[in-house]
Formats: structure tokens, sequence, C-alpha cells
């Protein structure tokens, strides 16, 4: 049985465990930058899931606002398992393949 290490931030540690090595409660992988909250839009085989938010950004121009979203591909650990329409708090990390730099570390809702 793998202990469940202290990632730095204050999160719920996962009740399953895994043999990942890009992990960061069960493995190698440290955490650093910047934080964000999304809901997962797709998922692929690979422990990869695509992750989306929103934000408004006002027009001073044109006195009124636009919604704009951006979009991440993240690292879905198996001990975390999140599906398609979960909301989710992702951090970043080093890189773990040429598009993504980032990792899921909790499941909000």
């Amino acid at each position: 049985m793998k202990k469940t290490k202290n990632i730095g931030i204050n999160v719920e540690s996962p009740s399953k465990e895994c043999n990942d090595k890009n992990c960061p409660f069960h493995g190698v992988l440290k955490l650093r930058g910047r934080t964000f909250v999304g809901k997962i839009v797709s998922k692929d085989t690979h422990k990869t899931a695509k992750i989306e938010w929103s934000r408004i950004r006002h027009i001073k121009k044109y006195e009124r606002i636009e919604h704009r979203t951006s979009k991440l591909k993240v690292h879905n650990p198996p001990c975390l398992d999140c599906n398609i329409g979960d909301t989710v708090k992702v951090i970043e990390s080093r890189p773990i393949s040429k598009t993504k730099k980032f990792v899921i570390v909790e499941k909000i809702k």
C-alpha cells in the first residue's frame, strides 16, 4: 500500500490508489504555478482530459460584455478518475507531454 504524500496545498486526498508516476499524490510529480477551476468537456483513453472555463470581458467602446472560454488539456490520474461534466481543480506542473502541463488535483462536484 502506497502512502499518500502531502502535495503542499489544502485538498482532500483520493481514497483509491494508483501507480501512475505522473500522479501528484502517489507518484513523483511536483506542482507549481497557476491554478484553475473548470469543467471537463472531453476525456481521452491516455489519462488525458480537456477542461473548459468561461470568463467575462468588458468591451469599453461598445459598453457591452462578451463571454470567452479557455480550454486546457490536463492529466487525469487513475486514483481520481474524473468523468465528463465534473468540476475539477487543476494545478500547473512540469510538462507531461507536448500539450499537457497541468494535472487534476481535486474533484469539486
